[in-house]
């Protein structure tokens, strides 16, 4: 696995303008809108949901970017996006150097082999009529990666052990299996085809603590293992903290600060992603209580109407006029570090 290091190097030669190396995944300015129409016999469109509004970010080959905001922010939007299970308003989507904007299902099929998908659910997101076996197995019949009977089912016993199951366990149906288990199930399929990105959607969010620490464990050795990159979308920056080597902070449709692990969490240069850390709660009952917390005010926004100029104007402690006026760009603040704010230097 590249450590955060490695990566911290690279990113500092792209901004310098040296390429170090070529990224796995390249979105720029990703738009996702939803029409709202209405109308009996005439259906004209009154507003637009702006879910993912102008979304820019890489991955490199074994590299882990965390996605990070609140629920209606957007990131499971963009991940599906990415996959092409939703479709782009505007915007590039590129994979390996392909563009997958545009490209139709029969096209998408051999790129999808290369893309696996780790939902949040582990209960509602396995078929509960097959087997666990069938179910580690469906990638290698779709994508025709086994040359035999024989030769599948080793490979579904190979998969099961990978992830901590017995092959076993490939007869037993899904409702046998706990919540983690159920987990590592989904992640045998999702690894099934070999891809080189993992899109990891909530994938601990629904799993208990010691649970959780083991499959964010399980997936750190697959990606050592493999050198997969993963695309980790959570909304508890503590997880994200673990296993990311960058994070990108979304609110509103739009990435308001991206930097590597070690330096958001150091110094967050954007409000909103202050106000984020703050309420990670510590282990120490006393530092707990004498620590400040910065209290939004209010809710979301709908993304049917944003508020004007800076999307997070509206329950910023320390927002201007300025701020409800004009759109703050993405901008670098630190190296390797940008936040889209115009006050970012006075919160530092």
């Amino acid at each position: 696995m590249i450590n955060k290091t490695d990566f911290s190097e690279q990113f500092a030669a792209v901004d310098s303008g040296t390429l170090a190396s070529t990224p796995l995944l390249s979105v720029r300015d990703l738009k996702v809108h939803f029409p709202l129409k209405r109308g009996l016999l005439v259906q004209r469109e009154v507003a637009r949901v702006r879910a993912v509004d102008g979304v820019s970010f890489d991955i490199m080959p074994g590299e882990t970017l965390g996605l990070v905001g609140e629920s209606g922010s957007g990131k499971t939007t963009a991940a599906k996006a990415v996959i092409q299970l939703t479709k782009p308003e505007s915007g590039s989507v590129k994979f390996e150097g392909q563009e997958l904007v545009g490209l139709g299902g029969s096209a998408m099929r051999p790129i999808r082999r290369k893309m696996g998908m780790v939902f949040q659910d582990p209960y509602g997101s396995l078929n509960p009529r097959m087997r666990a076996g069938d179910i580690v197995g469906e990638p290698l019949k779709v994508h025709g990666l086994s040359e035999s009977k024989d030769d599948y089912r080793k490979q579904v016993a190979s998969l099961m052990t990978t992830v901590g199951l017995s092959p076993a366990m490939a007869e037993r149906y899904p409702n046998e299996f706990s919540g983690g288990q159920r987990q590592r199930l989904g992640v045998a399929r999702a690894i099934a085809a070999r891809p080189s990105l993992l899109i990891l959607d909530e994938s601990v969010s629904a799993l208990d603590v010691s649970i959780q620490a083991q499959i964010l464990n399980l997936l750190q050795d697959l990606q050592e293992q493999y050198n997969l990159a993963y695309l980790f979308i959570a909304h508890d920056l503590s997880v994200v903290r673990h296993i990311s080597h960058r994070v990108a902070v979304m609110y509103l449709g739009k990435i308001v600060e991206t930097a590597e692990s070690k330096d958001l969490y150091d110094r967050p240069m954007h409000p909103y992603t202050r106000a984020l850390l703050s309420a990670i709660p510590t282990p120490n009952p006393i530092l707990e209580r004498s620590r400040g917390r910065i209290v939004l005010r209010g809710d979301l926004p709908s993304p049917l109407s944003t508020p004007p100029g800076c999307g997070f104007s509206t329950r910023c402690p320390i927002a201007t006029e300025r701020c409800s006026e004009s759109v703050p760009e993405l901008r670098m603040l630190a190296p390797n570090q940008k936040a889209a704010c115009f006050l970012a230097e006075s919160v530092r």
